[in-house]
């Protein structure tokens, strides 16, 4: 045991020199050894860096070139400016035809808006007002310090990084909540998001950026660039959204919707890819109205017929005009079928009743034409709004004054629930009007081998079946379906 103990030590007593020598390696090789276990843990951190696999490679596609892409001018509604003033029609007595209308009013249970309280839960600060109704979220505060810094593409990958090593999910499943409660369509999650990201953050660059993020995240084929430094956010839509400037990338166009009907953007610094599985385009269709909190209005519609007074009471919800206010100019379709508010087509519904139940039916289409064509001022929208745009039924009934595309829809969404009767829009270079599918005589047109009736709610005092004599001899450019 003695033997062995010296052996030991003997063989363990070294000079100075070989001592230093054997503890630098020793050293070195635990220094080898945590390194090679640092190595592994990176390695599989950098295959695991974020909880969504797809942002590992999209973390690192960002951070190569951009480059320049040019702007494509918003395309404007009309060829030709519209008529700023209309002659009247010579009134025409009207021939009884067709068997009499009897007008079903709208049951109780389709006029019911339901009341949208305040989400529950904890730590949910972002609370901002939502067309009446009030929506609180939590945003994650390692969401909240991203912070895009330099303004450049570093920048803007950096910050993504930033929001994909973040918790959001919980966001996101909040947002997916609002959206089926409120029945929120894709303009109405765009405002969402956005109206969100300008409570989070302070600075529009930031708020762009983290919208871009949600928009991906929840599958909307979104892009950001630079343009002066300065963040341009944009969505794909595969219907055009006029006057709004637009960018290609392959076969798809973004659109700034930021910057509709203001001034264009000459390019933008930007990437070609989206981000992976985000490819849905967004949507402007309205074909369901979202569900708000009620701010009810009244107002009084009226028009002399023969000589007669005839006055249409109807309610309103503010809240909903204020919702469909924010619209860019979508294509004629969304306009065309997006349906009137139960409340307000019912107590419309009940004024017309009065005057048309027992009537034949050119005698009751035509009243509903006097109708449009009486109770509003014309008046183009340069003059009323200073830009293009084209009106929901619902906002016609509440502006004073209105245009030829505007009392078009309402025209068509009133015939289309009052009668049943298949109608179409037709527009020409610097026009609009309706055509119903109707056997009364008078100027039609023939579209996918059907006869349509001209019917033009703008033509003051025209009965159905009688064209400006303007455009009797000009042909449409295009017609609009009416579902």
């Amino acid at each position: 045991m003695q033997q062995n103990k010296g052996g030991v030590q003997k063989l363990f007593k070294l000079s100075g020199r070989s001592r230093n020598t054997f503890l630098l390696l020793l050293c070195a090789a635990s220094l080898q050894a945590e390194s090679f276990a640092d190595f592994k843990t990176a390695q599989v951190k950098s295959f695991a860096k974020y909880a969504d696999p797809r942002d590992n490679g999209f973390d690192a596609y960002l951070k190569e070139q951009f480059k320049e892409y040019k702007a494509y001018g918003g395309t404007a509604l009309y060829e030709e400016p519209k008529p700023k003033t209309i002659e009247a029609a010579k009134p025409e007595n009207v021939v009884a035809l067709g068997p009499k209308v009897f007008i079903t009013l709208p049951s109780s249970q389709e006029v019911i808006q339901e009341k949208k309280p305040l989400l529950s839960g904890e730590k949910q600060e972002s609370v901002f007002d939502f067309y009446g109704t009030t929506l609180a979220f939590h945003v994650n505060d390692k969401l909240k310090k991203a912070n895009f810094s330099p303004q450049t593409q570093e920048g803007i990958a950096a910050f993504f990084a930033s929001l994909a090593a973040s918790e959001y999910k919980s966001l996101l499943r909040n947002i997916n909540a609002v959206k089926e409660e409120l029945g929120l369509n894709d303009w109405g999650v765009y405002l969402l998001v956005t109206k969100l990201s300008q409570k989070a953050y302070e600075k529009e660059d930031a708020a762009n950026l983290f919208a871009w993020f949600i928009f991906n995240k929840l599958g909307y084929n979104a892009k950001v660039g630079l343009a002066n430094k300065h963040i341009v956010l944009m969505l794909h839509s595969e219907k055009k959204i006029y006057d709004t400037p637009n960018f290609r990338f392959g076969d798809k166009k973004f659109y700034v919707i930021s910057h509709y009907a203001k001034a264009n953007i000459s390019s933008v610094y930007t990437y070609e890819k989206s981000y992976p599985n985000a490819t849905k385009a967004l949507d402007l269709s309205l074909k369901k109205l979202p569900i708000l909190n009620e701010k009810p209005m009244s107002k009084t519609l009226h028009f002399t017929q023969n000589g007669k007074l005839f006055e249409l009471p109807y309610v309103y919800n503010q809240n909903l005009l204020d919702f469909m206010a924010t619209y860019p100019q979508a294509d004629y379709e969304t306009y065309f079928n997006a349906p009137l508010d139960a409340k307000s087509y019912a107590s419309l519904v009940q004024g017309l009743k009065k005057e048309i139940d027992g009537k034949n039916a050119s005698l009751a289409l035509n009243f509903v034409l006097r109708f449009v064509q009486n109770a509003f001022v014309y008046e183009v929208d340069l003059e009323q709004f200073g830009r293009e745009k084209v009106m929901f039924a619902q906002e016609t009934l509440f502006y004073e004054k209105s245009d030829c595309e505007d009392r078009s829809v309402l025209f068509a969404t009133l015939v289309k629930e009052l009668f049943g009767v298949g109608v179409i829009g037709v527009k020409y270079k610097n026009h609009m009007v309706t055509a119903l599918q109707i056997p009364l005589q008078g100027e039609s047109i023939n579209v996918a081998g059907r006869r349509f009736v001209i019917a033009d709610p703008t033509y003051i005092n025209a009965a159905i079946g009688q064209s400006m004599p303007k455009y009797r001899s000009q042909r449409a450019e295009s017609f609009v379906s009416v579902e």
